[in-house]
């Protein structure tokens, strides 16, 4: 298990204009919380995760001009749950796409990256979409 100081803070919070520059900048968040952590075998599995969680927020969510989306980082055990917040209260679906289709992959990347992932209600409007990676062979 890694060791992680008690003085570390085990999450971290951003709020993000709703544009695809905000992908870069949490990706460099969660990077620099997962050093902080000890988790840097995991990194390339949770950077692509957050990559397609935050892509499809920025891309799909129906949000009013102002509102803002999550990222919420969350130490666990030896892991990282990654979590995207939007007002937009549709849940997004995972397709089978056609091999020369553009794009519409991403939740099968995050299934296939992740331990675990799933959608869940926000408190007031909107959703969380969450995943969890963690350190292979750690209990």
């Amino acid at each position: 298990m890694a060791a992680t100081d008690h003085h570390t803070p085990t999450e971290a919070t951003s709020r993000w204009a709703r544009h695809a520059r905000c992908v870069g900048h949490a990706r460099a968040e969660l990077r620099t919380a997962l050093t902080r952590w000890g988790l840097s075998a995991i990194e390339d599995r949770a950077l692509v995760v957050l990559s397609e969680l935050l892509t499809n927020a920025v891309r799909h969510a129906r949000v009013s001009p102002g509102r803002e989306i999550e990222t919420r980082f969350v130490r666990v055990g030896d892991g990282v749950r990654i979590e995207v917040h939007d007002a937009d209260d549709r849940w997004p679906v995972a397709r089978e796409m056609g091999a020369d289709a553009p794009g519409g992959r991403g939740l099968l990347l995050v299934a296939a990256l992740a331990d675990v992932w799933d959608v869940a209600p926000r408190e007031g409007v909107g959703k969380v979409v969450w995943a969890e990676v963690r350190v292979p062979g750690a209990t």
